[in-house]
Protein backbone atom coordinates (compact mmCIF):
# COMPACT_ATOMS: atom_id res chain seq x y z
CA UNK A 1 0.00 0.00 0.00
CA UNK A 2 1.34 3.48 -1.23
CA UNK A 3 0.02 6.69 0.80
CA UNK A 4 0.77 9.79 -0.33
CA UNK A 5 0.43 12.87 1.80
CA UNK A 6 1.14 16.54 2.56
CA UNK A 7 -0.88 19.49 2.26
CA UNK A 8 -3.87 20.62 -0.46
CA UNK A 9 -2.40 21.18 -3.87
CA UNK A 10 0.73 19.28 -2.93
CA UNK A 11 -0.58 16.79 -6.23
CA UNK A 12 -1.28 13.73 -4.55
CA UNK A 13 -4.17 13.35 -6.38
CA UNK A 14 -3.41 13.94 -9.40
CA UNK A 15 0.26 11.85 -9.08
CA UNK A 16 -1.47 9.10 -7.31
CA UNK A 17 -3.94 8.52 -10.41
CA UNK A 18 -0.37 8.61 -12.71
CA UNK A 19 1.39 6.45 -10.58
CA UNK A 20 -1.64 3.86 -10.32
CA UNK A 21 -1.43 3.29 -13.86
CA UNK A 22 2.24 3.07 -14.33
CA UNK A 23 2.28 0.24 -11.47
CA UNK A 24 -1.28 -0.90 -11.74
CA UNK A 25 -2.86 -0.36 -8.02
CA UNK A 26 -6.29 0.94 -7.68
CA UNK A 27 -5.99 4.61 -6.54
CA UNK A 28 -8.27 6.24 -4.14
CA UNK A 29 -8.61 9.86 -2.82
CA UNK A 30 -9.44 9.22 0.88
CA UNK A 31 -11.73 12.73 0.42
CA UNK A 32 -13.90 11.35 -2.45
CA UNK A 33 -14.68 7.82 -0.54
CA UNK A 34 -15.78 9.75 2.45
CA UNK A 35 -17.81 11.93 -0.25
CA UNK A 36 -19.11 8.40 -1.61
CA UNK A 37 -19.89 7.21 2.01
CA UNK A 38 -21.49 9.73 3.53
CA UNK A 39 -23.30 11.02 0.00
CA UNK A 40 -22.28 14.57 0.62
CA UNK A 41 -18.89 16.55 -0.05
CA UNK A 42 -16.71 17.42 2.02
CA UNK A 43 -17.68 21.11 1.99
CA UNK A 44 -21.08 19.81 3.05
CA UNK A 45 -20.17 17.91 5.77
CA UNK A 46 -17.96 20.80 6.93
CA UNK A 47 -20.58 23.07 6.60
CA UNK A 48 -24.03 20.54 7.96
CA UNK A 49 -21.55 18.83 10.87
CA UNK A 50 -18.78 20.14 11.78
CA UNK A 51 -14.80 19.85 11.63
CA UNK A 52 -14.73 17.31 14.54
CA UNK A 53 -17.49 14.87 13.04
CA UNK A 54 -15.47 15.17 9.73
CA UNK A 55 -12.21 13.94 11.41
CA UNK A 56 -14.18 11.08 13.20
CA UNK A 57 -15.52 9.73 9.82
CA UNK A 58 -12.16 10.16 8.49
CA UNK A 59 -10.26 8.41 10.53
CA UNK A 60 -13.17 5.79 10.33
CA UNK A 61 -12.89 5.46 6.63
CA UNK A 62 -8.68 5.49 7.14
CA UNK A 63 -8.50 2.74 9.32
CA UNK A 64 -11.30 0.48 7.11
CA UNK A 65 -9.24 1.23 3.71
CA UNK A 66 -5.95 0.63 5.56
CA UNK A 67 -7.11 -3.19 7.19
CA UNK A 68 -8.31 -4.07 4.09
CA UNK A 69 -5.29 -6.43 1.92
CA UNK A 70 -5.52 -4.50 -0.70
CA UNK A 71 -2.64 -2.92 -3.72
CA UNK A 72 -3.79 0.51 -3.49
CA UNK A 73 -2.62 3.84 -3.58
CA UNK A 74 -4.05 6.16 -1.30
CA UNK A 75 -4.50 10.09 -1.19
CA UNK A 76 -5.00 11.17 2.21
CA UNK A 77 -6.64 14.98 2.59
CA UNK A 78 -3.81 17.54 4.09
CA UNK A 79 -4.77 17.37 7.55
CA UNK A 80 -5.62 13.66 8.15
CA UNK A 81 -1.63 12.70 9.04
CA UNK A 82 -2.44 14.90 11.67
CA UNK A 83 -5.20 13.62 13.72
CA UNK A 84 -5.80 10.53 15.73
CA UNK A 85 -2.38 9.37 15.64
CA UNK A 86 -2.48 8.92 12.01
CA UNK A 87 0.96 8.75 11.60
CA UNK A 88 1.91 6.52 14.64
CA UNK A 89 -1.17 4.25 12.49
CA UNK A 90 0.08 4.17 9.07
CA UNK A 91 3.97 4.39 10.70
CA UNK A 92 3.70 0.99 12.51
CA UNK A 93 2.59 -1.32 9.56
CA UNK A 94 5.27 -2.70 7.54
CA UNK A 95 3.13 -3.01 4.49
CA UNK A 96 2.46 0.81 4.25
CA UNK A 97 4.64 2.93 2.40
CA UNK A 98 4.02 6.91 3.40
CA UNK A 99 5.73 9.83 0.86
CA UNK A 100 5.27 12.95 1.59
CA UNK A 101 4.65 14.99 -1.35
CA UNK A 102 6.62 18.71 -0.12
CA UNK A 103 5.87 21.67 -1.98
CA UNK A 104 6.83 25.65 -0.82
CA UNK A 105 4.36 27.82 0.63
CA UNK A 106 5.10 29.80 -3.09
CA UNK A 107 4.14 26.67 -5.08
CA UNK A 108 0.98 25.81 -3.08
CA UNK A 109 0.02 29.45 -2.95
CA UNK A 110 -0.07 29.71 -6.46
CA UNK A 111 -1.46 26.27 -7.46
CA UNK A 112 -4.48 26.76 -4.81
CA UNK A 113 -5.24 30.63 -5.30
CA UNK A 114 -7.68 29.74 -8.56
CA UNK A 115 -9.12 26.72 -6.97
CA UNK A 116 -9.82 28.10 -3.30
CA UNK A 117 -13.88 27.99 -3.61
CA UNK A 118 -13.81 23.76 -3.56
CA UNK A 119 -11.40 24.20 -0.44
CA UNK A 120 -13.23 24.99 3.00
CA UNK A 121 -10.30 25.68 5.10
CA UNK A 122 -9.47 28.66 2.16
CA UNK A 123 -12.97 29.70 0.38
CA UNK A 124 -12.78 32.76 2.69
CA UNK A 125 -9.53 34.40 1.47
CA UNK A 126 -9.94 36.82 -0.88
CA UNK A 127 -5.96 38.32 -1.12
CA UNK A 128 -3.35 36.46 -2.08
CA UNK A 129 -0.90 37.82 0.19
CA UNK A 130 -3.33 36.78 3.29
CA UNK A 131 -3.81 33.08 1.43
CA UNK A 132 0.33 32.60 1.55
CA UNK A 133 0.30 33.77 5.18
CA UNK A 134 -2.25 31.41 5.56
CA UNK A 135 -0.36 28.44 3.90
CA UNK A 136 3.14 29.03 5.78
CA UNK A 137 1.00 29.50 9.50
CA UNK A 138 -0.78 26.03 8.54
CA UNK A 139 2.28 24.13 7.04
CA UNK A 140 4.72 25.07 10.24
CA UNK A 141 2.10 23.15 11.81
CA UNK A 142 1.25 20.57 10.12
CA UNK A 143 5.10 19.67 8.69
CA UNK A 144 5.95 17.79 11.55
CA UNK A 145 3.38 15.29 11.25
CA UNK A 146 4.24 15.06 7.18
CA UNK A 147 7.78 14.78 7.71
CA UNK A 148 7.24 11.44 9.75
CA UNK A 149 6.50 9.81 6.47
CA UNK A 150 8.84 7.10 5.34
CA UNK A 151 10.14 8.99 2.00
CA UNK A 152 9.55 12.88 1.59
CA UNK A 153 9.57 14.00 -2.41
CA UNK A 154 10.03 17.75 -3.76
CA UNK A 155 7.78 18.89 -5.90
CA UNK A 156 8.26 22.20 -6.69
CA UNK A 157 9.23 23.22 -10.17
CA UNK A 158 8.26 19.10 -11.05
CA UNK A 159 6.02 17.42 -13.04
CA UNK A 160 3.57 15.36 -12.80
CA UNK A 161 4.93 12.30 -14.75
CA UNK A 162 8.53 13.59 -13.07
CA UNK A 163 6.95 13.06 -9.76
CA UNK A 164 5.55 9.76 -10.66
CA UNK A 165 8.60 8.60 -11.98
CA UNK A 166 10.50 9.48 -8.59
CA UNK A 167 7.95 7.55 -6.70
CA UNK A 168 8.21 4.47 -8.66
CA UNK A 169 12.21 4.47 -8.59
CA UNK A 170 11.78 5.35 -4.90
CA UNK A 171 9.82 2.22 -4.13
CA UNK A 172 10.84 -0.51 -6.78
Amino acid sequence: MIILLGYMGSGKTVVGQVVSRFIGFEFIDLDHYIEFKEGEKISEIFQKKGVIYFRQIENKYLKELIDEDRKIILSLGGGTPCYYNHMDMLSSKSFIHTIYLNAGIKTLTNRLWDNKENRPLISGINDKDDLLEFIGKHLFERRPFYQRARYQITVDDKSVSEISNEIVSTLF
